[in-house]
């Protein structure tokens, strides 16, 4: 098992809130299609202002919001619509290409959760966009309530569609001292990230915020609780087996790709194009997009 160390990184712009990155980083570019992972809060909204990220673009992946506290209100230029609160996923399928926003609810005091992206194959990543939202119903499993909404774990499974390799994501909850054995797909790789409380993952620590990679070849794990309760998640899939570009809200299969996806973001939120807008048409009066930043001055490589 490697243990992983987030790093802060502001959301949104650097006077938005503060998120914890623990996916990706240099060691760890992928869990399965698993390829982005942020956490946040607890957070006084009323501090940090909650989230409030405008209009922006994605292509090439599926966007994931599972809450521990508070609410976020989405909407997308393919017409969704949908408020998430705890216990409930929003998934959006960017596809070939979308934008969205994303803002805490004005009833939100304390925003506290995370959001997920993994990475769309060849094959299907120049789908339409889609989108799903789904409340899992919580289980029973040793000592821990399980909420699967993705994938499937201990005899439950999500009815979400992924469009990718099979992938896991579950939310688990241990009492103080509690503990859970759960089966674990061989052929898949799995993350832990610790929210919150005391945790051992098969025996060895693992510290707050943190993210445990266990490499393909693992059947089965058990985490433990210390004092206090736990709250976790369970991440895991079968390997991309694709070497991806991810830059900024992209992700492609090399620089020039992405490049061409930032110059035509640039041209949709600075004047009309020619054809129909790959990344949507907005209703007005929305705040203004979010502007793509500079490409770095060398090539992007990639990874995976």
């Amino acid at each position: 098992m490697q243990v992983h160390a987030p790093r802060d990184v502001p959301l949104g712009g650097p006077r938005a809130m503060t998120v914890r990155r623990t996916l990706p980083q240099r060691a760890l570019t992928l869990v399965g299609s698993w390829c982005f992972l942020d956490h946040f809060g607890p957070d006084r909204v009323a501090d940090s202002g909650g989230m409030r990220v405008p209009r922006h673009p994605h292509t090439g992946l599926a966007t994931v919001t599972w809450l521990f506290t508070g609410a976020v209100a989405h909407l997308d230029s393919a017409g969704y619509r949908a408020v998430v609160r705890p216990g409930q996923v929003n998934l959006m399928v960017a596809g070939r290409g979308i934008s969205h926003q994303e803002f805490s609810t004005p009833d939100t005091e304390v925003l506290h959760g995370t959001q997920l992206w993994f990475a769309l194959p060849e094959a299907t990543r120049a789908m339409e966009p889609t989108f799903q939202h789904h409340e899992p119903v919580p289980v029973r499993h040793d000592d821990a309530e399980l909420r699967v909404f993705i994938g499937s774990l201990a005899g439950v499974g999500s009815p979400v569609r992924t469009f990718t390799a099979p992938l896991l994501g579950a939310e688990v909850l241990l009492p103080a001292g509690g503990q859970v054995t759960v089966d674990l797909e061989p052929g898949f790789e799995h993350g832990v990230l610790l929210d919150s409380g005391a945790l051992t993952v098969d025996g060895e620590p693992l510290p707050p915020a943190h993210l445990a990679h266990l490499p393909t070849g693992r059947t089965s794990a058990t985490l433990r609780a210390g004092d206090g309760p736990v709250r976790a998640l369970l991440i895991g899939g079968v390997p991309l087996g694709e070497r991806i570009v991810m830059w900024w809200n992209f992700v492609g299969r090399d620089h020039d790709e992405v490049a061409a996806y930032r110059e035509r973001w640039q041209a949709e939120i600075t004047g009309p194009v020619e054809g129909e807008p790959q990344f949507g048409v907005f209703p007005d009066g929305e705040p203004e997009p979010l502007p793509a930043p500079e490409l770095p001055n060398a090539r992007l490589q990639p990874r995976g």
